[in-house]
């Protein structure tokens, strides 16, 4: 990566905010929207998105975007390095066949779903989302990414709460990088 990249990440840093109590009392919600508000913002994210995957995943094949926030960067990333984009939704959001996998939570379970036929096998995938916390988004996506045939070459994220220890519960072998860190 070029000597500017830590410079960018401080930028794009200093941009997102934080709302205490929200959505509920003890969470400390941090807001990428904040941070894609103007377009210079945006162009720096997605910049600085397009240069790590170069770097760290330079043989993805397709960018697997998760609901909600994750389609944010999917699309824009995936056409600058002229590849397939492809959304991970929540049960009932997808038209046609889908391929599900339900999983826990800390609060119940839910399930995420793909169209049946996206992924060929061996598709080097890589996942990408606006936040790691807990780790179950990423680790149910790509459980069912698995089940489909396809390589999970990594999981990129803007942000990670690293207090969390999410990217512990994510599978061992895939690759976890994130652009911002928070305790």
């Amino acid at each position: 990566m070029d000597g500017d990249y830590d410079k960018k990440i401080l930028e794009l840093k200093s941009k997102i905010k934080s709302y205490p109590d929200f959505p509920k009392p003890g969470i400390l919600f941090w807001d990428i929207f904040s941070a894609i508000s103007d377009g210079p913002t945006c162009k720096l994210l997605q910049s600085l998105l397009v240069q790590t995957i170069k770097a760290k995943f330079p043989d993805v094949e397709a960018v697997i975007g998760l609901e909600s926030r994750g389609f944010l960067f999917s699309f824009s990333v995936a056409a600058e390095l002229s590849i397939g984009c492809l959304p991970v939704r929540k049960k009932g959001k997808l038209p046609g066949e889908v391929v599900s996998y339900k999983y826990e939570l800390e609060y119940g379970t839910d399930i995420l779903e793909i169209q049946k036929g996206t992924i060929r096998k061996g598709l080097k995938c890589l996942i990408i989302d606006d936040l790691i916390a807990t780790g179950g988004s990423i680790t149910a996506a790509t459980k069912l990414l698995q089940s489909c045939g396809a390589d999970v070459i990594g999981c990129l994220a803007v942000i990670e709460l690293t207090s969390l220890r999410g990217r512990q519960n994510i599978p061992e072998g895939i690759p976890v990088h994130s652009l911002i860190q928070y305790e």
